[in-house]
């Protein structure tokens, strides 16, 4: 037989009417698109390989509504400095040039003229350009597609400018998403914002099933070591070295205990001033003689490299000093993870580890963190207790259940056509798009 009888055939076999498809039902895949993944959403922000918390955080929310919108076309309007060399992935499709305020107007230009349904913007002072990022309200100003935007920080007290900025973004925007109760209640009493524009949706952690610590350390080469860790991008603000200060108090009662202070400075922070707090941090390890018991990496550690960290964390740490800070990814992940957490009383701290999920000491505080790690590591029944605690409060942030908390905001602020547009797609798609075998 003829090569092309045999696919003709073929074809004939595929479209046959025991195999229960036709070629017109091949129109229900435009259906089933319309219905489960019409929403095509654009991400404002910083985004990898850029080294930042807030890219970091979108590229990991970008993933999570992806997985739900199989058939969408994401994109990413990424903010970064004036070079323009970041080797950016495919799914960036614009870059704004931070202290360029003609980028962000011609950044809504193109979302205004593209297919997007919804756009996700991510806000932190820092990454926008102008005083208090303030050229970001240009974008938001000429944009003409629904908005959320996710606040990761609020300032119990903002100057007058920083007020202004958020109260602009809040009258522009669709809805403003915050991590804590804490940040909704500030944007009511502080910046004025209406209650029924603020939705409170968890910072996200990845879907990590709970290992005992002994069984990753063997990996890591530190099986014989207590792991008190913290990670994330270093900075004076994180501070580290009242941690650092409270290693020889925790080694008198526990001989093994290694402090693994987990990344690389900050690129803002090494541009200002180079590692000069990096430095001060080691000079202070040298001085309390700890140099077996404080170890640094000091890189830009994967997703994969993190989890693995924690999950060989005994204690995990965040010495943080401002009182002020409403999120922490880094506090998220430990949660995620279910470990046993020491932290300073910052504001999202407070919260997330109430109910017995942490223990909290005041900012700057060595004697208190040293006294708290070791009443943990004394008691392996508050240890145990403080672990599941915190692993089931994780599993409400895991990055699926995140997901769909936003695909339910990006549906609420859609807009929506008129009932006479209603009744004219539906029978357009009565008439076009069921397969013939459903038709009577």
């Amino acid at each position: 037989m003829p090569k092309r009888q045999k696919i003709l055939n073929i074809k004939q076999a595929e479209n046959s009417e025991s195999d229960g498809w036709k070629p017109e039902d091949l129109k229900m895949f435009k259906f089933l698109r319309e219905v489960l993944n019409h929403i095509d959403i654009a991400y404002v922000a910083t985004y990898p390989p850029q080294e930042c918390g807030i890219a970091t955080f979108t590229k990991d929310l970008a993933t999570a509504i992806s997985k739900y919108t199989p058939f969408s076309d994401p994109s990413v309007l990424a903010v970064g400095g004036e070079s323009g060399i970041e080797p950016y992935p495919k799914i960036v499709k614009f870059r704004i040039h931070k202290s360029d305020i003609q980028s962000y107007r011609d950044a809504a230009d193109y979302i205004n003229k593209s297919d997007v349904s919804a756009v996700s913007l991510q806000h932190e002072y820092g990454i926008f350009g102008g005083p208090d990022g303030e050229y970001i309200l240009e974008f938001l100003e000429r944009v003409r597609k629904p908005v959320i935007v996710t606040l990761h920080t609020v300032l119990f007290n903002p100057s007058p400018n920083q007020k202004r900025v958020v109260q602009k973004i809040a009258e522009l925007a669709g809805a403003l998403v915050v991590m804590v109760k804490m940040g909704k209640e500030m944007l009511i009493s502080t910046y004025g914002v209406p209650a029924h524009k603020i939705v409170v949706i968890p910072h996200g952690v990845p879907n990590v099933h709970r290992v005992s610590a002994a069984s990753v350390k063997k990996t890591l080469h530190v099986e014989d070591r207590t792991i008190i860790s913290t990670f994330g991008l270093i900075s004076r603000g994180k501070g580290i070295e009242y941690a650092i200060q409270a290693m020889p108090d925790i080694v008198k009662k526990n001989p093994n205990a290694l402090y693994l202070v987990l990344g690389e400075t900050h690129p803002g922070v090494r541009n200002h001033e180079g590692e000069s707090y990096r430095k001060e941090l080691l000079e202070l390890v040298n001085s309390l003689g700890m140099q077996n018991h404080v170890r640094f990496n000091n890189r830009y550690l994967t997703l994969e490299e993190l989890i693995q960290y924690l999950c060989a964390t005994d204690i995990y740490v965040t010495p943080y000093i401002n009182r002020d800070q409403i999120v922490s990814g880094a506090l998220a992940y430990a949660l995620g993870c279910g470990k046993a957490i020491v932290s300073t009383n910052y504001l999202y701290a407070e919260e997330v580890l109430a109910g017995g999920r942490g223990l909290l000491v005041d900012c700057k505080d060595s004697e208190g963190l040293a006294s708290s790690v070791n009443s943990i590591l004394a008691d392996p029944s508050l240890r145990e207790s403080m672990e599941s605690k915190a692993y089931r409060y994780g599993r409400r942030a895991a990055w699926f259940n995140v997901g769909i908390d936003y695909l339910n905001l990006f549906h609420e602020l859609r807009p929506r056509p008129a009932p006479d547009a209603i009744r004219a797609k539906k029978k357009t798609d009565d008439e076009e798009y069921i397969p013939r075998r459903t038709r009577v």
